[in-house]
């Protein structure tokens, strides 16, 4: 591994979360070799979720330290020179710059849900569904609002294009992060130029000096080359100096591409879940669906495929905050509690319960939840005086409707649409007991489900493997063909098929939990 680093064919992904900033080192066979962290937090600021310019380059430059550091530990190694870089983070969200490259506003993030008005009259301008999370929802409600820096604007991006640029200078995105700024033409590889055209007709008569396609990023697919570290660029990433530029640098991705890509599920009919706080699954379609659907974004793979991409803002903190209480319970006997046990028993318990969780429902939405129609949310537990109210079954509820409302989304794919889909790849805290967050998504959804041991690696590792694939890539290699036979070479991963009464019980749960959305919706509105 020294001389791997040494020679500089080591290749590097860094990649922003909400609360990680993480540092992934790969070598010639893509398997990670050192890794450094960085933890963050958002700041909620004048009702704006955000984070500092500050923050992100402390951070940037923490992880890159320590993920350094890490190397020289194992192997002796300074890294002077690298094989490729890339750089991935949370999608969505707005950053705006001025002619002299100064922000305009502080950056705005995904978790902002200030644009409804700006997501409605989008998605019936275009016929596409604009969630509120998208840059351009961000933009249009700037314009609604009437804020004044939005005349000033000359280049808008997304917080990884806004990384990538000023390590490059290059204005550039990858076509999946894209996709979250703005609708994607799957023939063009490129923005929707009617939607860009509509979008110009729409604020016209507003005067401002720029038109939209000339304030956005260049849109650039898997592979393609996305500029080199300049000097300037080398000294913010690696305060030291030891770090030379020149190293080429990969097209910024979201955090949805690298987890697909990380999970090896960027070909069509395959998918992937990414469930821990919030909970998501991406679908890499055939073709279009046949209508609009507010439950579902449109997005595409690194490599440009058509994705439907179901998003809900809670999964395990309801499950989570059970968890510690029954371990306050247990310490109150006295009893020493390891939490990978508890949570390990706890979860294998839920195996133990009826198909449909014997009557019993809940619901964990902390915050709101767009599918289901709700701007806030309130954990709640309910049961009939006849339903089964046991420890089986009480975990088993509270693992069903972690999935609830990813479950209402997917079924408009699956069973609406007859989206077709093989397998689904599982990643992410649910799946950390074995075999059992796995076998109640594949109750949930009816496909096979897998893990695999590597999806812990997450996003920094996909980024990674996306630089890699942009200076290893053979003549007229894919980005599927190089995951397949160069990365994962025949690792699908643990498989587990749909138990037919798992499937049938949790069909028999969700019709229960829908028949309940006004208890919660009462909660909601009389709750304060």
């Amino acid at each position: 591994m020294k001389n791997t680093i040494e020679s500089g064919k080591a290749v590097l992904g860094i990649e922003f979360g909400s609360t990680r900033i993480k540092a992934v080192l790969i070598n010639e066979n893509n398997e990670p070799i050192a890794s450094g962290a960085h933890d963050w937090e958002n700041r909620l600021e004048n009702n704006i979720w955000t984070y500092t310019l500050e923050d992100i380059w402390t951070g940037l430059q923490d992880s890159y330290q320590k993920m350094a550091q890490d190397a020289k530990e194992k192997y002796g190694a300074t890294i002077t020179k690298l094989g490729a870089v890339g750089f991935s983070a949370m999608m969505h969200g707005y950053m705006a710059f001025d002619e002299e490259d100064q922000l305009l506003v502080p950056f705005r993030t995904w978790r902002n849900t200030m644009t409804q008005q700006a997501s409605d009259e989008l998605t019936e301008l275009f016929q596409f569904n604009i969630p509120q999370r998208w840059s351009i929802a961000h933009l249009y409600q700037a314009i609604l609002n009437g804020e004044e820096h939005v005349s000033k604007i000359k280049f808008q991006t997304t917080l990884a294009g806004y990384i990538h640029w000023k390590l490059t200078g290059k204005k550039v995105l990858g076509v999946g992060e894209a996709s979250g700024m703005f609708p994607i033409d799957m023939n063009t590889g490129n923005y929707n130029a009617r939607m860009i055209q509509q979008f110009d007709e729409k604020i016209a008569d507003r005067g401002f000096d720029w038109k939209l396609e000339e304030i956005l990023p260049e849109v650039l697919t898997a592979g393609e080359e996305a500029g080199f570290l300049t000097e300037e660029g080398a000294k913010l990433l690696d305060v030291t100096g030891n770090l030379q530029a020149g190293v080429p640098v990969c097209p910024p991705e979201g955090d949805a591409g690298t987890g697909m890509t990380a999970t090896n599920s960027i070909a069509k009919r395959t998918g992937n879940v990414s469930a821990g706080t919030s909970v998501f699954a991406m679908v890499v379609l055939e073709k279009e669906l046949s209508k609009v659907y507010k439950e579902i974004d449109m997005v595409t793979t690194p490599t440009g495929n058509l994705v439907a991409m179901v998003h809900c803002n809670n999964c395990t903190s309801d499950l989570n905050a059970w968890v510690s209480l029954f371990k306050e319970f247990a310490e109150a006997f006295g009893v020493e509690v390891d939490m990978n046990k508890l949570f390990g028993t706890l979860y294998n318990k839920a195996l133990e319960g009826d198909a449909d969780c014997g009557g019993l429902l809940a619901y964990n939405y902390f915050s709101g939840e767009h599918i289901t129609g709700f701007e806030e949310g309130r954990p709640m537990f309910v049961r009939m005086p006849e339903s089964k109210f046991n420890l089986a079954n009480f975990m088993r509820v509270h693992l069903f409707t972690a999935l609830g409302a990813l479950k209402t989304g997917l079924d408009i794919l699956l069973k609406d649409e007859g989206v077709k889909l093989d397998k689904i790849l599982g990643h992410g805290g649910l799946f950390k007991t074995k075999g059992v967050g796995q076998k109640i998504m594949a109750g949930a959804v009816g496909v096979p489900v897998s893990v695999m041991e590597t999806a812990g690696e997450g996003g920094a590792w996909g980024i990674a493997l996306l630089a890699s694939y942009m200076i290893n890539k053979e003549e007229n290699e894919t980005l599927d063909d190089y995951l397949n036979n160069k990365v994962f070479a025949g690792n699908a991963g643990t498989e587990m098929n749909p138990d037919s009464a798992d499937v049938e019980g949790f069909d028999t749960f969700i019709k229960r939990y829908k028949n309940g959305l006004p208890i919660e919706r009462a909660a909601v509105d009389y709750l304060r």
